[in-house]
């Protein structure tokens, strides 16, 4: 998908005309994508159509299927080379935007990224999931709190509900799903406080891929307990 091509669908089918300065964030969130996954392992896709695909267009989906263009706080968790939040924040620009990665070198990354985009309204932390979702500061704070191929559902609820407003939103993104993967999840998501409303399925253009869009609404507090210590979600997954 070249940027043309990336522009003229998000126009065409979803209504979202991008602005040039729009347009040269995007160019520019490329270039530091190749630049810095020189030194640092970021990502396996680097070209550019490829990125415009597989990362760019991937991470907006979420705003096909969640009304983004009002002013709402999003959480993006282990967002890695800053997918989905970051074309997200670059297309919807009312976001309020928190990032948590575990890894420093990333957040390096982000916070250049952020700086040289000339985004607002975006910080990046260093945190694990558990113990960012059992900080005071931002435990149940978000109205949406999005992961993007961190782990599976059961493990990726307990590291995101957490930080879920009640009556806010888990969206998590999926590549490789699978109903048995929402089954071993429904338990999980009900003790977080969780409900599952909605599997959005679509294809990704240019015979990209299935993907999947969970929708879970948060309809009661989460007990204080989670998430559990870091690394035990992982090991022992509710």
């Amino acid at each position: 998908m070249t940027p043309e091509e990336f522009y003229q669908l998000l126009e065409e089918k979803h209504e979202i005309v991008l602005s040039d300065v729009q347009k040269k964030q995007f160019e520019d969130y490329h270039r530091l994508l190749v630049e810095w996954n020189e030194k640092m392992n970021l990502t396996a896709i680097t070209e550019r159509d490829e990125v415009y695909l597989k990362h760019f267009y991937d991470s907006i989906t979420l705003g096909f299927y969640h009304d983004l263009t009002t002013k709402k706080t999003l959480c993006d968790v282990g967002a890695g080379a800053g997918f989905p939040s970051i074309p997200l924040k670059i297309v919807f620009p009312e976001l309020d935007v928190t990032i948590v990665d575990s890894l420093n070198k990333r957040i390096t990354f982000l916070n250049t990224l952020i700086q040289e985009l000339g985004l607002e309204n975006v910080r990046a932390y260093h945190d694990r999931a558990e113990t960012f979702g059992q900080n005071k500061e931002f435990r149940e704070s978000y109205d949406i709190v999005t992961a993007r191929a961190v782990a599976k559902l059961s493990v990726l609820s307990e590291f995101c509900l957490p930080l879920v407003k009640k009556t806010g939103y888990f969206m998590a993104l999926k590549a490789a799903h699978t109903p048995e993967e929402t089954v071993e999840a429904k338990k999980a998501i009900a003790t977080l406080g969780g409900k599952l409303e909605e599997d959005f399925a679509f294809e990704l253009p240019e015979n990209g891929g299935t993907r999947h869009i969970l929708q879970i609404h948060k309809l009661k507090e989460t007990p204080k307990k989670y998430p559990r210590k870091p690394g035990t979600p992982l090991k022992k997954p509710l």
